[in-house]
């Protein structure tokens, strides 16, 4: 008898040192901050495009990004999308230009995306011609460890038909 009181004086007194903790107050919103902190990032990569400089583009993604445009094969790492961002800023008629109609973060405030359209014009190497495109993207931004939001995954998807096969004689 004596260990059951010991036992319910023991769970009533600890009980009451958890209740003296009050749960820690929840994580500070960050929402509206995290969606301008993207919208800037894609402010940064429109003048980049306008500026050519490859170098700084490919500093706006994760050492581990994906990259998928219209026709070409996913580049993998920020390695590989530096050397596609240098091939196409060598091209005197690129022009790019994007807009988001959507910016979103994660409750979490660590994961957000992007989804807009986009124009271009590049020299088509088929013709050596310029040639204009024009599309709809969705980019995947992550939180790193320094708060900095980088793009993990870039997708875009032209809305310009393909070019028919040649033909054959």
């Amino acid at each position: 008898m004596k260990a059951l009181v010991t036992l319910c004086g023991m769970t009533v007194l600890a009980l009451s040192f958890a209740g003296c903790n009050p749960a820690p107050p929840p994580a500070p919103d960050t929402h509206d901050a995290d969606v301008k902190a993207i919208s800037d990032v894609e402010a940064e990569m429109l003048k980049d495009w306008a500026a050519k400089d490859a170098d700084k583009l490919a500093a706006n993604y994760a050492d581990n990004a994906l990259l998928m445009t219209p026709g070409g094969d996913p580049v993998h790492g920020k390695e590989a999308i530096h050397n596609v961002a240098k091939q196409m800023v060598a091209d005197p008629a690129l022009s790019l230009t994007f807009q988001s109609s959507t910016v979103e973060v994660a409750k979490s405030g660590d994961i957000g995306y992007t989804q807009g359209s986009y124009k271009m014009t590049m020299t088509n190497p088929a013709t050596h011609k310029a040639m204009d495109d024009h599309g709809s993207y969705v980019t995947t931004y992550r939180k790193q460890a320094d708060g900095a939001w980088r793009a993990v995954a870039d997708i875009s998807t032209s809305e310009v038909p393909p070019m028919p096969p040649p033909k054959k004689k």
